[in-house]
């Protein structure tokens, strides 16, 4: 997925766009059709509350205050990936991934990580009936009010996902997507989640996995921008962490304790095939219908190339020959994957 964080700042958005539009085609009709636009004074309502709520956290979630923060290069690329950006990736590349195994017009979906509500808007504004949690109380605000603008109705709880199944139990839910928050779950969290909510699922449904980063992949992008990071046992991870070039990271894990070692984790940590062994049953028996890369690659020339010359293909083999019967999504330099149960 192409990002603000991908492209210079000092590129011209119409430019950015038009490198966006080359690496990913356009949505199918159906899909664009139902994009929701909103005036300008309802996104600077959504601004504020993303300021108000969300970033004010900052001082603990990026090592200082919110207005600093902010005021940094990576601040405002961050702000402006909550703003706008993130939503227009949802819109052009998850959504049609997720809508190609099902139709989400009318699709009940539970949705864990709602985050500040990009991904909710892109589900619901297609017609999904999305029920969205999050552990953050303060995204769950922004969340609320980013669908508001958009004039969508989505029903929102403040939930740790390892009760999420205990508290659907016996809802029925055609999609249960974990977006971008099985990486800032403890070891514990993410398998009790996982059963939980793979156990719930109907036969026929799909549980899906969203932009968790890969524990096998040999580079951490997510969260200490160090090679080999995801590889560490946590303990020599926290400490090693002071190499990172992330001013969120750098110099801020230096002594053990219990809100210590936690913080680290809900910082994040990779995710591999093995979690899903034992939270469903080994992954070669797994339905995997598809992986989010392996459609964009099918989609656009530009993410085929893009993995032959990084060398992300290569590396994606040689895993793949460790297990050739495992799905290759699992092999990708993030867990973004559609199971359905059977």
């Amino acid at each position: 997925m192409v990002s603000n964080r991908m492209l210079s700042a000092r590129v011209p958005r119409r430019i950015r766009a038009f490198i966006r539009s080359l690496a990913i085609p356009r949505p199918p009709r159906h899909i664009r059709e139902s994009f929701r636009a909103i005036d300008q004074a309802s996104l600077e309502r959504v601004a504020t509350s993303l300021k108000q709520n969300y970033f004010a956290l900052a001082i603990h979630s990026f090592g200082a205050t919110g207005e600093a923060y902010l005021a940094s290069s990576e601040g405002k690329s961050d702000f402006e990936d909550h703003l706008r950006e993130l939503l227009h990736v949802d819109r052009v590349s998850v959504v049609p991934w997720l809508d190609q195994a099902m139709r989400l017009q009318g699709a009940r979906v539970l949705e864990i990580g709602c985050g500040t509500g990009s991904s909710t808007v892109a589900l619901a504004e297609q017609g999904a009936r999305v029920t969205a949690v999050d552990v953050d109380e303060a995204s769950i605000e922004v969340a609320r009010d980013r669908c508001k603008a958009y004039g969508l109705d989505v029903t929102f709880s403040v939930l740790n996902a390892a009760k999420a199944g205990a508290r659907f139990s016996g809802a029925h839910f055609d999609f249960i997507i974990f977006y971008a928050s099985l990486e800032h779950m403890t070891h514990e969290e993410r398998l009790t989640a996982m059963k939980g909510t793979w156990d719930m699922l109907p036969k026929g449904s799909f549980w899906c996995v969203v932009g968790a980063p890969n524990r096998l992949w040999y580079r951490d992008d997510h969260t200490s921008q160090l090679p080999f990071f995801h590889w560490l046992p946590d303990d020599l991870a926290f400490e090693y962490s002071r190499f990172s070039p992330r001013n969120a990271v750098l110099g801020r894990f230096r002594e053990h304790s219990g809100e210590a070692d936690l913080d680290f984790l809900r910082l994040g940590r990779g995710v591999s095939f093995h979690e899903f062994d034992l939270a469903m049953k080994k992954v070669e028996e797994l339905r995997v219908v598809s992986s989010l890369l392996g459609f964009l690659r099918g989609r656009s020339i530009l993410y085929w190339m893009k993995a032959k010359l990084d060398g992300d293909s290569r590396f994606e083999s040689i895993l793949a020959q460790a297990g050739p019967r495992i799905h290759p999504g699992f092999y990708h330099r993030n867990l973004d994957v559609i199971i359905q149960k059977d």
